[in-house]
């Protein structure tokens, strides 16, 4: 099939497609490729042309808009998609907060969201909105759950918490505040920061000052490196965690030695040579890391195949909803979301879904695993 590619500005957005000739199902993706969540952003934007141009015997049209981590510019991003191209579906936004911001126009639309975000609360607790929306990683409590076993275990009994001001950081903070709870830590520092901000020296001190055992950042991209390299630089020698938002590359060149010996829990996708060729995922993930970096000459980060993914559920939900109402319609973009939720033991790259009425994550643990910094590396925690 001839493709296209066409470069266009559309209301100081910049808007890139590939465009199949006369295309049968149109795809909305939003992302940020640039601002303070570009090293989420550009992965994803560039997955986007890896996605499937032929979903059975559909044609498939992207349009990729580029939000530059503004959630009033998802918003307008999404509006657009909407009332302007008709799309069947959206992927995207790429940050939490941002999502948060388009769930109300999609819902009242009725066009489903595959939500490539960190934070759970795009998809909990479920609602007449929220069931429009499916979320491409991991819960918060899945990961949350993985460091609190490795924390206990390392005898931790204090720890210090720092996250993002946003939807992001909130959810992390309570669900990590019910399992420190249960499991008799204490959290005796609770700090904020903003993904733009270009300095924490004051809620590090503030966290230096209370010397916990060990200290939690909830922050995803670029950010999440800021509060650990300055609580090495002012000092501090406890045990740092991290989420899954800082499982990307970038990460480990722009921390250093600064990072090192850190823990996070987050996807296979970060140490495929220790994963067993049994794992049923470790074959979707080396396939999509090879397309990536044939396409782009470099590894792509986890949150790249956040939207690979999305595409994978789209790919089986898509001929389903076609048996019952044309692309382009209302009557298909419903189909389409209750055959997204019917997704049964999909393999995707980070982990198998399964989808139900009050689940539109579908992980479980096998969507996770134990992961330590070592020698400027990610491998398997002990």
């Amino acid at each position: 099939m001839k493709m296209k590619t066409m470069l266009m500005v559309l209301s100081g957005l910049f808007l890139t497609a590939s465009l199949p000739s006369h295309a049968q199902v149109r795809i909305g993706v939003v992302s940020s490729a640039t601002g303070p969540t570009a090293l989420v952003g550009i992965p994803q934007k560039n997955t986007v042309a890896l996605l499937p141009a032929k979903i059975g015997d559909l044609t498939v049209e992207y349009i990729a808009l580029d939000d530059a981590s503004d959630p009033t510019a998802s918003v307008t991003a999404v509006k657009k998609l909407i009332s302007e191209q008709n799309v069947d579906a959206i992927i995207g936004p790429s940050g939490s907060p941002n999502a948060m911001g388009v769930i109300q126009f999609i819902a009242e639309a009725g066009v489903p969201l595959l939500a490539p975000v960190g934070t759970a609360a795009v998809v909990t607790p479920m609602d007449d909105k929220k069931k429009w929306v499916f979320k491409t990683t991991q819960n918060d409590d899945i990961i949350a759950k993985a460091l609190m076993e490795h924390m206990v275990k390392s005898g931790v009994k204090t720890v210090g918490f720092i996250g993002v001001g946003d939807p992001y950081g909130e959810n992390w903070h309570k669900v990590f505040s019910a399992l420190a709870a249960a499991n008799g830590i204490q959290i005796i520092a609770n700090e904020r920061f903003q993904r733009q901000d270009a300095s924490v020296t004051g809620q590090s001190l503030k966290i230096l000052g209370a010397n916990p055992d060990a200290v939690l950042v909830a922050a995803a991209g670029g950010p999440a490196v800021l509060p650990q390299t300055t609580l090495r630089d002012q000092g501090y020698t406890g045990r740092i965690y991290q989420t899954h938002g800082a499982a990307l590359p970038d990460f480990l060149k722009l921390g250093g030695k600064k990072v090192e010996g850190t823990i996070l829990a987050a996807s296979l996708m970060l140490v495929l040579p220790e994963i067993a060729d049994s794992n049923p995922s470790k074959k979707v993930a080396t396939e999509y890391i090879a397309a990536y970096e044939k396409a782009y000459g470099s590894r792509p980060a986890t949150f790249g195949a956040n939207v690979y993914d999305a595409g994978l559920l789209l790919q089986q939900a898509i001929p389903l909803a076609a048996k019952t109402a044309k692309p382009g319609t209302k009557e298909f973009r419903a189909a389409l979301r209750d055959n997204l939720e019917r997704t049964s033991e999909l393999i995707g790259t980070q982990g198998v879904y399964n989808m139900t009425k009050d689940d539109h994550s579908g992980f479980d643990e096998r969507g996770r695993v134990l992961i330590a910094v070592k020698d400027g590396g990610w491998t398997l925690a002990k």
